[in-house]
């Protein structure tokens, strides 16, 4: 079967300081895949390389088989969602994010299929009028995860994205990350120190000082 992504020969450089270095690896589809090792590493940069928010100074990265540098960007984001460490949620209300998603489809705001996501991460019906500024930073991580996940992507890219959330907000997002694999075969790629994510996953990839030390 071909891999959904694939890594080759990737390698970034910045100011003549080799940040990645020849880092070569496929994930299939449905994969939970964590990307570890020593802060500096440069496994941020692969996840920013995969999602085509940085473009590698050497190798490619595939998607089904394509050159993301040579697909529309729209469409490969549409399929391949990436998620920051801190959530990043714009204009003044949970809706005005939650909408976003379906004018970039040109299709009609469906505020039951929103309300069906919110329940899912434990998020009743009011907050879809709750100002930005007044949540969490775990409820801003929730909204996030609904926004992204309201049109399925195939992959998830996640930084770090629990790092600084306590244990219910971790909780209630890990039971939804299993449901999407377990039930829907989406695929994660986690960059994580966190040693629970690391369990939830089929393979972990070691990135040291720019390479990759091992895979198991």
């Amino acid at each position: 079967m071909e891999p959904i992504i694939q890594v080759k020969n990737v390698s970034f450089e910045v100011d003549k300081q080799m940040i990645l270095k020849d880092v070569s690896f496929d994930i299939q589809k449905g994969e939970r895949v964590t990307i570890t090792g020593p802060s500096g590493g440069g496994k941020s940069t692969l996840l920013k390389i995969i999602a085509s928010i940085l473009t590698p100074t050497g190798g490619t990265v595939s998607y089904q088989n394509k050159d993301i540098q040579e697909m529309d960007p729209l469409d490969y984001r549409k399929d391949v969602s990436y998620f920051f460490q801190n959530a990043t949620l714009f204009d003044e209300t949970v809706e005005d994010n939650l909408t976003f998603p379906f004018d970039i489809k040109d299709e009609e705001f469906d505020k039951e299929k929103c309300l069906r996501m919110l329940a899912r991460v434990k998020l009743d019906e009011t907050y879809l009028k709750k100002p930005i500024k007044e949540l969490s930073g775990g409820e801003k991580q929730r909204v996030s995860i609904v926004r992204n996940l309201l049109f399925r992507p195939q992959v998830l890219l996640l930084d770090e994205i629990t790092s600084s959330l306590d244990a219910e907000n971790k909780d209630i997002i890990y039971a939804i990350l299993d449901e999407l694999t377990n039930e829907e075969a989406i695929t994660i790629l986690f960059v994580t120190h966190d040693a629970r994510e690391i369990e939830m996953s089929h393979r972990v990839i070691t990135i040291h000082k720019g390479e990759v030390e091992n895979t198991q």
